[in-house]
């Protein structure tokens, strides 16, 4: 049944609105008759509104615009995750996945309508002025966001390395909105980063899961190895504002520190769409104890593996509750270089719980903290509470009392 709908979508990418009605009846033709009636009145109302727009919209429109936006909508309208792209916006997800690609490093959604900060990416320049999870866009460029795609959205964040960007941002608990001038940049992502807090105790930190995240992650358990003469007493697995990523490399990182067992599950209408990914003998952490931190800015691949971590006895998660994307996208390459970027699954950890638009509850909660910025002159331990209380439970089993901290002014100046 695949096969004709994309026959009728590559159709639609360059007929005017006559050819686009024949096409869609040979399509009717090919479902059956239970659907003609209804395809045929759709076809010649889709026929009608484009014949509508091209003889009376008050400017000029070129029909090959008018068949891609129509397509856009059509995606988009499915759920916020599933998008057409054309040639450059492939490209720009291809960069992005494989680490690098110019903006401010920061992942957005939908919500509500809403244009909502899933997180900013580590040491970015959304990082650095002090964009948080949750943060909503308002206005971009002093233009506000309205009813729009998101594929927009984010080619408007983007740019050349060296322009600025103004963002208007709406925070819960602020009374006003707040400005930022933020300059773009390369944003290279290392997604992975790592350092001893104590001795035997290591800290393992991934911002989000690109093509490289697997391969680093064991590169980092090797490094904390060696760096406790052998053997960790426990690990910091730091997850939070991380907003997901490459499906393989979550399960490649899951499988870090699995000996046995399932990691993620998923199911879909298509045969591709439906697996079960299984862990590999050989648990690269040894069995060290594990500390999973998390918040609302975990998503995505960032929660299947804190799932498949807990459901399989290796480690406790530590924070707020995450932020609930349990879908998963395929990118379906097109003609002349575009692409289909369509929800094709639903995931759900080992112990069978679906998380979308529900996340995952922390086995030990604590009250979220201010973004920590990298650097400075204290020891991470010494800054972040959220870390210190890991320490202790894998130290103890235990977690002290976190108090929030008062939040910092990040407006921009």
């Amino acid at each position: 049944m695949a096969q004709p709908k994309r026959t009728l979508l590559v159709a639609l990418a360059g007929c005017l609105a006559g050819v686009l009605l024949a096409a869609t009846v040979l399509w009717i033709a090919r479902q059956g008759r239970d659907s003609a009636d209804i395809a045929a009145q759709d076809a010649r109302l889709l026929a009608e509104v484009i014949d509508r727009i091209r003889d009376d919209y008050v400017d000029r429109t070129d029909n090959h615009e008018l068949m891609s936006n129509a397509i856009r909508g059509m995606v988009g309208e499915l759920d916020p995750h599933s998008a057409f792209m054309d040639a450059e916006e492939f490209e720009d997800l291809r960069i992005a996945t494989e680490g690098n690609y110019s903006g401010i490093g920061v992942e957005v959604t939908i919500e509500s309508d809403a244009l909502t900060v899933i997180a900013p990416i580590d040491g970015s320049p959304a990082a650095r002025a002090g964009i948080r999870p949750g943060d909503v866009i308002l206005e971009i460029d002093g233009r506000p966001f309205r009813n729009e795609k998101l594929g927009d959205a984010i080619e408007t964040i983007r740019g050349d390395p060296g322009t600025v960007v103004h963002l208007t941002i709406g925070r819960e608990a602020v009374p006003q909105p707040l400005a930022f001038a933020i300059e773009r940049a390369l944003v290279s992502v290392h997604s992975v980063r790592f350092e001893m807090l104590e001795p035997g105790y290591g800290y393992l930190r991934i911002s989000q899961f690109s093509e490289t995240t697997g391969a680093d992650t064991g590169a980092a358990l090797r490094g904390l190895q060696q760096q406790a003469g052998g053997r960790l007493l426990g690990l910091v697995l730091d997850l939070r504002n991380n907003p997901g990523g490459v499906l393989d490399a979550a399960v490649e990182v899951s499988d870090a520190f699995l000996e046995t067992g399932l990691i993620v599950s998923a199911e879909g209408r298509s045969d591709q769409s439906r697996f079960r990914m299984e862990a590999l003998a050989g648990d690269l952490s040894h069995g060290t104890p594990i500390a999973v931190l998390v918040n609302q800015g975990s998503a995505s691949a960032a929660e299947i593996v804190a799932g498949a971590l807990r459901d399989n006895g290796r480690a406790k998660l530590l924070g707020q509750k995450t932020f609930g994307k349990g879908s998963v996208q395929t990118v379906m390459p097109l003609e002349d270089g575009q692409a289909l970027k369509l929800t094709t699954s639903h995931y759900f950890t080992p112990s069978g719980v679906s998380i979308h638009e529900r996340g995952l509850e922390p086995d030990l909660p604590l009250p979220a903290q201010p973004a920590v910025i990298l650097g400075g002159e204290k020891r991470l331990l010494e800054r972040d509470a959220e870390i210190g209380a890991a320490i202790a439970w894998l130290k103890t089993g235990k977690t002290p009392l976190v108090t929030a901290q008062a939040e910092p002014d990040t407006r921009a100046e």
